[in-house]
């Protein structure tokens, strides 16, 4: 049996001093250069002496892009100087060129980043510079060349402020006009909903002054009721509003004549005097204005007294038809009533200085009642009802601006 004897030779010596040095310069190495340091010790390989060190290459200058508060970031992949493939990358951004104070990416760029894109999220409004160093094991390369100025603009926009007409109505219905203003510029993306269909959706830009325009809006597939509509504005650098938002009521039903009657106020039943007062009442409250246009909306009475100068004159012509008329309103909308009666045979006029006549109009009660004034009265007595009917004046509308019927309606058996 052979026996392999240890060699006590001088070069032996020297072969075991060589490898001691070897292990002593790498500790050295590790120990000078940290976690930080850019150079490593390779694998061991062809004998004494053969272990080397390897460095990893500086990382590469990253590419940036923007929306709104967030960056993702992009770069080439890094190598050590001998090829080898680096385990990940920390992303950091600074507030200035050069210099400043490193602060680690947030989002998906936190901590050691594997992949070569990354976003860090809910970045300051500023500008900013990106830097990549790559990470191996417990080695690290040179920080990266900073990338360009990146510009972030993280601050929203105000709510847009939308102006819509506060009734969808017949006349509107089909081409309802929406407008409003935003940031300049910025995208508009308007929205409406409300029962009964599928909500609309138009995008538009404001304009240098911040005004936009939605396109005509056709809401008859809505139900009546409550339309909504809600905006928001989008500026060049991505970020989004709050939600300004709007309202309307959609009412397309046209108000009718549900009521005409003869009501005895004078001093003989039957008979067409002083006192007497006619009541006409409506489905809906109609639009005040549209009867005389001096009285306003939303007050729920409206009254003009002919007294002194502010004349209120009620006629019944010779064929028994009453009509009104009065200096208070520059534009009045009443229409006349045909009593059906044999009340008079000549033109009779209802109105005095001191004892004028009234004209009333209540929404609550959805009337509007003509009280004859001072004057004389008729020649006839009758002794029983009659059907007296009401031919509306053209252009009377309901609160949302649907058109009464001019047609002629019956009302109930009554008299003076």
């Amino acid at each position: 049996m052979s026996k392999h004897r240890r060699s006590t030779g001088p070069g032996a010596t020297f072969g075991l001093w060589n490898r001691i040095a070897v292990i002593v310069a790498g500790i050295l190495l590790v120990s000078w250069g940290g976690p930080a340091a850019t150079a490593f010790w390779g694998s061991i390989s062809g004998g004494p002496g053969a272990a080397k060190a390897d460095t990893v290459a500086q990382g590469s200058k990253p590419v940036t892009a923007v929306s709104g508060g967030n960056v993702t970031v992009t770069w080439a992949a890094s190598t050590t100087a001998a090829g080898r493939s680096v385990t990940g990358y920390s992303i950091a951004r600074y507030a200035t060129a050069t210099a400043g104070t490193r602060i680690a990416a947030a989002g998906t760029c936190t901590g050691t980043v594997a992949a070569l894109i990354c976003a860090d999220s809910n970045v300051p409004t500023g500008t900013w510079y990106y830097t990549v160093t790559p990470l191996l094991s417990a080695w690290q390369g040179a920080e990266s060349t900073r990338s360009a100025a990146t510009a972030v603009d993280a601050t929203a926009p105000g709510a847009p402020v939308i102006t819509a007409p506060v009734y969808v109505y017949s006349g509107n219905v089909n081409k309802v006009p929406v407008s409003g203003t935003a940031e300049p510029g910025s995208t508009v993306v308007l929205t409406v909903t409300g029962a009964g269909a599928q909500p609309l959706t138009e995008t538009m830009t404001a304009n240098g002054s911040g005004n936009w325009t939605a396109p005509i809006l056709n809401m008859s597939a809505f139900n009546e009721g409550n339309i909504n509509y809600s905006a928001r504005a989008t500026d060049a650098a991505g970020n989004t509003s709050p939600a300004g938002t709007a309202d309307s009521t959609k009412d397309v039903t046209a108000p009718t004549v549900t009521g005409v009657r003869l009501n005895n106020g004078g001093a003989t039943a039957g008979k067409v005097d002083s006192g007497d007062f006619v009541t006409l009442t409506f489905s809906e409250p109609l639009k005040a204005s549209t009867i005389c246009s001096t009285w306003t909306s939303p007050a729920s009475t409206q009254t003009v007294s002919g007294n002194g100068n502010n004349r209120v004159v009620v006629n019944v012509s010779a064929n028994d038809v009453l009509t009104v008329t009065t200096n208070s309103c520059p534009v009045l909308r009443v229409g006349s009533v045909a009593l059906g009666g044999e009340y008079t045979s000549s033109n009779l006029s209802f109105d005095t200085p001191n004892s004028g006549g009234v004209l009333h109009w209540s929404s609550t009660s959805q009337a509007l009642t003509i009280t004859l004034g001072g004057g004389n009265a008729g020649g006839a007595t009758l002794g029983s009802d009659t059907i007296p009917t009401y031919t509306p004046a053209s252009d009377l509308t309901d609160v949302a601006g649907n058109a009464l019927g001019t047609s002629s309606v019956p009302g109930a058996p009554s008299r003076f």
